[in-house]
């Protein structure tokens, strides 16, 4: 029986991904790769259930590359996913891990990407290969995919392929590579269709099984920022001014050297700020949660670990300026605030291809996360101004005034054609040049990328009542194929919104979709490519019927298929 490794070094990992977790803030293993990697490095099959967000990508990818042979540029490994966002973020990371590894090649492969771009990546050879069932099935057609060579191959989210109707295609796929390949299968559930792939596929594996933390935070409002134009550094500083109820903040990022960086950027900003991470001594972070505790400073900027049994009742929000590496990290960091049944809040920057991620952190808390309004230039100015005259007010009240007023009645009496009023809007004028008042002293609030974000969640909300068109595809009630089935494969391969996916009518050897009539050739093409039930699509569109105004083809009106559901 294998001990628990405490570090990624207790691991067996090569200097090379050392030094990469080091570069990405990676402190120590989470249970899933304290639990996968040494069994996968020993070259042994696996079995493992884990939920979204607990680190398994880690615990898959980190073994392939340290068993990569950088000389041969073909593919060694093989990691199919249920989606292309899925694929995405793997072949993301993957890329990361690698980032001491030159001349590493990863190619991700997923339906709604050009097929010739896709062509060109496989022709200059790559060492790991990501991709959704359905392309890697026409690339090992097409033989532009050759695993003969293959060492590893990873199912990962196996019950996901499973709900979307993949899993013919998985196991097609399993009967077209190299019999001595390890094989690793990674599902949050074991249902029986993915229990007997696993025991048709699997050699004598090892089990692994990873209890994901859940948790319940009604204490704490959960929102997230899609990243979108604006610089980070520059969204944060507009959602510190704005927020209401903000005391005291504790900003998460990746690593050690990030916590400083942002900690001096924010300091140069008029924020008292500071950072807090593991390279400093016990006296210097106990003194900056001592300065947090008394109001000397109002944020800190730290890593995960750093922050560890961090207890300060002020803190009442949480911003996760960077998404932590799973989601038991994400409901530790959030636990900093909205303690002692106090309100928290918590803000997620989330960047486009870390949506998977949001998910999988709203499963794991059990609550949905709200998408934030990024504060205008307006909204910022009227803050300012609010505060300034609340200021002006206080030391109104507070403080003895009686050498500036003979200041200003000087200034007055010297300057007959000058009233005070005049004279207080310069004060306010030189106090203020640091910290513009008016919203045209602000850098611009919503550039051109987030005006085409916001276009793009408009089109994104539409659904199939708008103009529309419908197209035959080639699959139907013989086939054994579902409108799930179709849903999954055009929304989770194509990215198409789900609401943007109208009626869909099963006839016996072919089915009819509603689609936006607007779609671009590149979509249409790409869907034209997308399997379902092993099956092309050939996505063809369909006339309709002259001065009816009804969806249904004219083609359709010679079938004898009968309709079985609708959607």
């Amino acid at each position: 029986m294998m001990s628990t490794p405490s570090s990624f070094t207790d691991l067996g990992l090569s200097p090379e991904l050392l030094a990469a977790l080091s570069d990405l803030g990676y402190e120590t293993p989470s249970p899933i790769q304290s639990a996968c990697i040494p069994h996968l490095l020993a070259g042994c099959d696996l079995l493992g259930m884990a939920q979204t967000g607990t680190g398994k990508t880690a615990a898959f990818a980190l073994p392939i590359l340290q068993q990569i042979n950088i000389k041969k540029r073909m593919p060694q490994a093989l990691i199919l996913a249920p989606t292309r966002e899925l694929a995405i973020q793997v072949a993301e990371a993957c890329q990361s891990y690698a980032r001491h590894m030159p001349g590493f090649h990863v190619a991700p492969i997923y339906g709604g990407q050009s097929m010739g771009l896709q062509l060109k990546q496989l022709g200059r050879g790559v060492h790991v290969v990501i991709g959704t069932p359905g392309r890697v099935m026409d690339h090992i057609e097409r033989k532009s995919l050759d695993l003969s060579h293959l060492k590893t191959l990873v199912l990962d989210e196996a019950d996901e392929m499973l709900r979307m109707g993949f899993i013919d295609d998985v196991e097609w796929i399993l009967q077209h590579v190299p019999a001595t390949r390890q094989t690793a299968l990674f599902s949050a559930t074991m249902p029986d269709p993915i229990r007997r792939v696993a025991q048709k596929y699997l050699r004598d594996p090892e089990e692994v099984k990873i209890k994901s933390t859940t948790a319940t935070v009604t204490s704490i409002r959960q929102r997230y920022w899609k990243v979108s134009g604006l610089h980070k550094l520059d969204a944060l500083t507009r959602i510190l001014e704005v927020e209401d109820d903000l005391d005291a903040a504790i900003i998460f990022v990746r690593t050690k050297t990030a916590t400083v960086e942002r900690a001096e950027k924010l300091e140069a900003r008029g924020y008292g700020a500071a950072a807090l991470n593991g390279d400093m001594n016990q006296v210097l972070r106990e003194r900056t949660i001592d300065q947090l505790k008394n109001g000397s400073i109002d944020i800190v900027v730290a890593t995960d670990v750093a922050a560890r049994g961090l207890d300060v009742p002020r803190i009442s929000h949480v911003i996760n300026y960077d998404i932590p590496n799973d989601t038991e990290a994400y409901i530790h960091r959030i636990g900093r605030t909205g303690r002692a049944g106090r309100q928290g809040s918590a803000i997620l920057f989330v960047a486009p291809r870390e949506l998977y991620s949001l998910r999988a952190i709203e499963r794991a808390t059990r609550q949905p996360i709200e998408p934030l309004v990024l504060p205008s230039k307006q909204a910022v100015a009227d803050r300012r101004v609010a505060q300034f005259k609340e200021q002006i007010m206080q030391v109104i009240e507070s403080e003895e005034l009686d050498f500036f007023i003979e200041v200003v009645n000087e200034l007055e009496e010297e300057s007959t054609e000058t009233d005070v009023r005049e004279i207080a809007a310069a004060l306010a004028f030189l106090v203020q040049q640091e910290r513009p008042l008016r919203a045209d002293g602000l850098s611009d609030a919503l550039p051109r990328d987030a005006d085409t974000s916001r276009s793009r969640d408009r089109n994104d909300s539409r659904d199939h009542r708008g103009p529309s068109q419908s197209y035959r595809i080639d699959v139907g009630r013989v086939h054994g194929v579902s409108p799930g089935d179709i849903v999954g494969a055009f929304a989770n391969e194509a990215g198409l919104s789900n609401r943007a996916i109208g009626r869909i009518t099963l006839f016996d050897d072919y089915s009819t979709v509603e689609l936006p009539s607007d779609l671009s050739k590149e979509t249409l093409n790409a869907l034209s490519f997308l399997r379902v039930r092993q099956r092309p699509l050939k996505l063809t569109p369909v006339v309709r019927r002259a001065r009816q105004g009804k969806n249904e083809a004219a083609a359709t009106k010679k079938s004898s298929g009968r309709k079985k559901s609708e959607r």
